[in-house]
């Protein structure tokens, strides 16, 4: 089992950054994928951006594509999301979670973040 502490969010106007931080820790492997999800209030929880825990492939929603960077540092066990260029559409509670696989899907990752509330003003 892995555990995921998330933290970084806040309040930031349109057009801001936030950095989301990743706190892994328990049973990591070298398939082991941390993907970064986003639900909105009465909305579906939906697929941001995954990266590979050891090769540090990475991947998009079309949303985040050119304004998100998944990265991380193993030597820290931390994975981060850089988002730039926020608007008021990304405003959602941020999760991150563990997968076995290089993923999108949501119902293949197992363990889940408490996740960390963004909101964009506008």
């Amino acid at each position: 089992q892995v555990q995921l502490v998330e933290s970084g969010g806040g309040l930031v106007q349109a057009g801001g950054s936030l950095r989301l931080s990743c706190a892994v820790s328990g049973r990591t492997f070298s398939s082991l994928t941390i993907g970064w999800f986003r639900q909105a209030s009465g909305e579906e929880r939906d697929f941001v951006a995954a990266i590979v825990w050891s090769g540090g492939s990475t991947m998009y929603a079309d949303s985040a594509k050119g304004r998100f960077t998944a990265s991380r540092d193993n030597a820290k066990n931390t994975v981060f999301l850089q988002m730039n260029s926020l608007k008021p559409e990304d405003t959602a509670v941020y999760y991150c979670a563990a997968s076995h696989s290089f993923s999108s899907w949501r119902l293949g990752y197992d363990d889940w973040g408490q996740g960390t509330q963004v909101t964009v003003s506008s």
